[in-house]
């Protein structure tokens, strides 16, 4: 029987655990690796995000779907830097303590910063060249 515990556990964690889920703000843009389909406008994609947790590393998964009838057109997985979310210096007034919290992510070597304002299950990306330059990431 422990050994039947054991090798769960184990593998939990060599597969990881899904940490959290958002979805993309409709007042946000995509992020960079995202394209929309020819025919297709910003308002009728719904973009998805789960943060994935491993022993070695953290993962983003990007799910793109068309709004209307929830048809996945894409999946992403991205790396994120670092071991946790982070802050700015002096964060802006008015975001609840912990608040703005980044996520830098890369996927194919293209880079783009996620922003969570609250404890919410909205998240939006970064434009602000300030941000960029101040989590030390360079802005293409």
């Amino acid at each position: 029987m422990r050994c039947k515990i054991l090798v769960c556990v184990a593998t939990f964690f060599l597969m990881g655990c899904s940490e959290s889920h958002f979805n993309l703000s409709s007042n946000s843009r995509l992020p960079k690796w995202i394209s929309i389909p020819n025919g297709t406008s910003r308002q009728n994609i719904n973009v998805t995000l789960d943060y994935y947790i491993y022993p070695s590393s953290r993962e983003a998964v990007f799910k793109v779907y068309e709004k209307d009838n929830f048809f996945r057109l894409e999946k992403i997985v991205g790396l994120l830097q670092g071991s946790s979310p982070l802050a700015l210096k002096n964060p802006p007034k008015g975001f609840p303590k912990g608040y703005p919290a980044y996520e830098v992510v890369t996927v194919g070597g293209v880079t783009d910063i996620v922003e969570h304002r609250a404890m919410e299950s909205i998240f939006y990306m970064v434009d602000d060249p300030a941000i960029w330059k101040e989590l030390g990431v360079e802005q293409k």
